[in-house]
């Protein structure tokens, strides 16, 4: 059985989790969605691992239903919350599943905890923004070049505002529609991204002030210094498109040089982020794969 429940932790965030109860002999498994998701992006997984495993599923801080403090958007100060949220549920060791901004939380949390990380599934977190193994390598002067383009569209962002929740629920639809990705997942999860303001109107819950401090953080991290920490067993799971990129696949060849245990699996036809509720049968038999090897 799983509730969904708001649980203050030790620095006064309160979170929104859904969890199981009542299976606490089972092993448990984090679930860390991507940066603009909410815990309803594994919707489709949830029926798949309730009966192998405890389940903690969390919206991040400034996601969903949690807390959105005017700053703390570094992945080490997601990972963390994590760290916190495990304690306060007694849960002493978990294997942990993170998506795209997920995959970077919970690859901070191995580094930093590695005591508590039994595995590692990063769908994300396999590649850096700039420098050698990012997407855009240059001189510092081209960086900050680039850096202060991205910075003017971060700054040019607007939360469209809508009528009814049907209405923001129709609007995200349609590209999902074109690219033939969607299904009730995508539904539920979309349902809950809608935020009600006072005035009746919906908008999406993600904020500015959370997306750009995570964005900009971001920009600076270097994965490897992460990856050179871990200790537990990794599966990485690339997208369709990332595999085919020789920057990210640099990054990624580098990245698995440093860790002693790892699986690569490329899912068919994956799309970065959107697999879990893109194909959630087939993720999770992925993962479980990987798993069942481990016998931990």
């Amino acid at each position: 059985m799983m509730i969904e429940k708001r649980i203050n932790l030790k620095n006064d965030l309160e979170l929104n989790v859904s969890y199981s109860i009542g299976n606490e002999e089972k092993p448990a498994i984090l679930l860390i969605h991507f940066s603009g998701g909410t815990l309803q992006m594994w919707n489709g997984i949830f029926p798949l691992l309730q009966n192998q495993y405890r389940i903690i599923a969390p919206d991040l801080r400034g996601h969903g239903k949690s807390n959105r403090p005017l700053t703390g958007y570094h992945i080490d100060d997601f990972a963390n919350d994590m760290y916190q949220l495990l304690q306060k549920l007694g849960i002493n060791k978990c294997h942990i599943v993170g998506s795209s901004l997920g995959a970077e939380v919970a690859l901070s949390l191995a580094a930093s905890h590695p005591e508590i990380v039994l595995s590692l599934v990063s769908e994300g977190a396999i590649y850096n923004e700039f420098g050698e193994y990012g997407l855009f390598n240059g001189s510092k002067v081209e960086i900050e070049a680039e850096k202060d383009k991205l910075r003017q569209q971060l700054n040019e962002r607007k939360l469209s505002r809508y009528q009814t929740k049907a209405d923001f629920i129709e609007d995200f639809k349609a590209p999902l529609i074109r690219q033939a990705l969607w299904n009730e997942h995508f539904w539920v999860f979309l349902e809950s991204c809608a935020e009600e303001l006072a005035d009746g109107s919906f908008e999406h819950f993600y904020k500015n002030h959370v997306r750009t401090e995570y964005i900009l953080k971001y920009w600076d991290i270097c994965f490897e210094e992460y990856y050179k920490q871990v200790k537990c067993p990794v599966l990485l799971l690339p997208s369709e498109k990332e595999w085919m990129n020789p920057k990210i696949r640099h990054s990624l060849d580098y990245f698995i040089s440093l860790l002693d245990e790892y699986e690569i699996y490329k899912i068919e036809g994956s799309i970065h982020a959107y697999v879990w509720m893109q194909q959630p049968n087939k993720a999770v038999g992925v993962v479980k794969e990987f798993l069942d090897k481990l016998q931990i």
